[in-house]
């Protein structure tokens, strides 16, 4: 998994690098985002150019300036799921700045910093949807590989802009680094919802993360700025010092450790 990452790490560090993309070049003047697609399961990424659809009235524009690397983009770009449909343009941690707002968008103007998450759209009528809970709609639509209303697949955040309806844009804080949002919508909703669902933003609680990876240095994080005891669990005591030193964990339990294992009898929630 880490190597695979790594790897989408090196195509993509940053959107910057998209706009220098010679090889984009020499594809048609008539497509207006520039990309990094896999093509087939190799899961390798190139340069691809396509069109976004024109701003709707109920649509924000945003220019892209980061995406965060999930290992999603794993699991579709290298069709793990036998359901990827290619060329695939993956990302769904997308934070940017928006360049144009459709007539009837209220909350967002040009020049407002935004983020994207996991899906971009819903049926919008149910009782998940009417309860601000869109991820649990039966036809909500992945922000990429999904299959939209009008019957185009989605692409990601791996591209130099996006169109989105403003039900599925969220506002980034003035001031807050864009590069730091872009995780939030993935990995940092994944662990905050729990948490503040059991009530874990209670000082003096202990809670207890499994692993160290995407979710888990968040979790991590939310924990200490909570105010909770932070015990972290995992199979490498290599990542001691990153959970200890680096995140400001608690503990470090060796979940190979028997006697070390007892800490989960005076855990809030794991």
């Amino acid at each position: 998994m880490a190597s695979d990452l790594s790897r989408l790490g090196n195509y993509f560090c940053s959107l910057g690098c998209l706009c220098s993309s010679v090889g984009m070049a020499a594809e048609s003047e008539s497509c207006n985002c520039d990309a990094w697609a896999a093509k087939d399961p190799s899961g390798v990424l190139s340069p691809y150019r396509f069109n976004r659809r024109t701003v709707q009235p109920d649509d924000v524009s945003l220019r892209i300036t980061h995406c965060g690397v999930c290992y999603a983009d794993v699991i579709w770009t290298r069709n793990k799921h036998n359901d990827s449909v290619y060329p695939l343009v993956p990302g769904h941690e997308i934070a940017g700045v928006v360049t144009e707002v459709g007539s009837d968008v209220k909350g967002f103007k040009a020049g407002d910093h935004v983020a994207v998450g996991t899906y971009v759209n819903s049926c919008r009528d149910c009782d998940n949807c009417n309860s601000f809970l869109e991820n649990h709609c039966s036809k909500f639509v992945f922000t990429f590989n999904g299959v939209d209303t009008d019957g185009t697949v989605t692409k990601g955040g791996y591209s130099t802009h996006t169109v989105v309806h403003q039900r599925y844009c969220y506002k980034i804080p003035d001031g807050y680094p864009l590069e730091k949002a872009a995780p939030l919508v993935c990995a940092g909703i994944t662990v905050y919802t729990p948490m503040m669902r059991h009530n874990m933003n209670q000082p003096g609680k202990s809670l207890g993360v499994i692993g160290l990876g995407g979710l888990g240095h968040m979790a991590v994080k939310f924990g200490k700025a909570f105010g909770l005891k932070v015990t972290v669990f995992s199979t490498s005591e290599s990542k001691r010092d990153e959970a200890i030193s680096l995140l400001g964990a608690d503990n470090f339990v060796l979940s190979s450790n028997e006697k070390q294992m007892g800490v989960l009898n005076i855990l809030n929630l794991l």
